[in-house]
């Protein structure tokens, strides 16, 4: 059996970010690599989407909170990397809480376009997950009104009047391909008038670009990731759209012989919250098998 890997499978360069910040703050005089009572340290939701980490940081002392009323003053509250909506980091500020940003920036630049298209009245048109954290965030920054759809199917069964001016974005972690035909479709209804924002991911472009070339090189492809990681998600969702049979892990406790049985090439790739030791765990089990 021959294995190959994808050299862009792990941390993206937020998570990289985001958890450096954490690191940092745990490793401060006033927490001293353990947060406690008396010095909590708070992630405002997961800080990135991986349960192995968040593992990690519980069993230092890091809680999670979902509610800024659940903030005792005085916390240190770190934003989640796939950023928060502005009335919740306003409600945490209440709170009289000390905050550390540690949203992705490209995350951070997608508010910031959004902002900038809201304040002239344009509606934004969301190409993403609804119910996601980031998306959630986006939301908070169209303040002209906003449509989320998942797939062009619920765009096309939006009300969509003309009379306002729209905008179409993305969640940063969706597909490329998909966006460029959502595009193209908004465009046929509305025209050069649409204005469209680039707030995809290059890393993510990246990954599925990679996980769409392995995939058609092998005959069974392993994607890495935590289950609520939209982005390892779309890397299996990618595979499969290529012919290729797929399994998304966790971690290599899921794997068994009876998935690689007859499988002569198998590809490895892992979404941008996965660490480098869970994919090399998942390496070394499928090269044993």
């Amino acid at each position: 059996m021959k294995l190959l890997r994808a050299q862009t499978a792990g941390f993206c360069m937020g998570v990289d970010l985001a958890l450096k910040k954490l690191t940092s703050l745990l490793a401060s005089p006033d927490n001293a690599g353990q947060a406690g009572k008396d010095r909590p340290l708070l992630t405002f939701g997961p800080i990135i989407h991986n349960p192995q980490v968040l593992e990690e940081y519980a069993a230092k002392g890091v809680r999670v909170v979902n509610d800024p009323a659940d903030i005792p003053a005085g916390a240190t509250v770190v934003i989640r990397a796939h950023g928060i909506p502005e009335p919740v980091r306003q409600a945490i500020l209440a709170r009289n809480a000390h905050l550390v940003d540690a949203t992705c920036p490209k995350v951070k630049k997608a508010q910031t376009l959004i902002s900038g298209q809201a304040k002239h009245g344009r509606v934004l048109l969301l190409f993403g997950e609804e119910d996601h954290p980031e998306v959630k965030g986006l939301l908070s920054y169209a303040t002209a009104g906003a449509h989320v759809f998942g797939s062009m199917e619920e765009l096309e069964s939006l009300e969509l009047p003309f009379g306002p001016t729209y905008f179409l974005a993305a969640q940063t972690t969706q597909d490329e391909q998909e966006f460029l035909r959502l595009r193209d479709y908004l465009r046929s209804r509305f025209g050069q008038e649409l204005t469209v924002l680039s707030t995809i991911c290059n890393a993510t472009m990246n990954r599925q670009q990679e996980a769409m070339d392995l995939a058609a090189l092998v005959d069974f492809m392993v994607v890495v990731g935590g289950r609520e990681s939209g982005n390892t998600r779309r890397l299996a969702q990618v595979a499969r759209a290529a012919g290729t049979p797929c399994v998304h892990v966790e971690t290599a406790d899921e794997l068994s012989p009876d998935m690689v049985a007859g499988k002569h090439t198998i590809g490895l790739t892992a979404g941008a919250s996965t660490p480098k030791k869970i994919i090399d765990r998942v390496q070394q089990v499928l090269e044993a098998l």
